[in-house]
């Protein structure tokens, strides 16, 4: 079995199923739910070392905190951004994030949008 080289960071389970669904390769999603304590950052840094780190977080102002704690312990992490009309990952159309997720070389299932 390979190892997975690419990882999505965002904050909730739906947001989590929402990606999963639409995600065609190889891909680990974690859930910050909300807060992440130190050790868990710490363990999330030396785990995703030389891997290709993706954060997609919702729009808002909680979203935006996490963005800037992430962008701190991942400097080479790409930040990837819904609408801001959609506030959240999870309430954004499944085309909106695909077409998020295709702009960042990620591969979805086009077949069913």
């Amino acid at each position: 079995m390979t190892e997975i080289e690419k990882v999505i960071i965002v904050e909730g389970r739906s947001d989590k199923k929402k990606i999963e669904s639409l995600v065609k390769e190889p891909v680990e999603i974690i859930c910050t739910n909300g807060t992440i304590s130190r050790a868990k950052l710490d363990e999330w840094i030396e785990a995703l070392y030389n891997k290709e780190v993706f954060i997609l977080v919702d729009a808002d102002e909680a979203g935006e905190r996490l963005r800037k704690q992430l962008r701190r312990e991942f400097p080479e992490a790409e930040h990837l951004y819904i609408d801001r009309m959609y506030r959240e990952v999870a309430a954004a159309p499944r085309r909106h994030i695909a077409a998020v997720l295709l702009g960042a070389n990620i591969d979805v299932y086009a077949d069913d949008l």
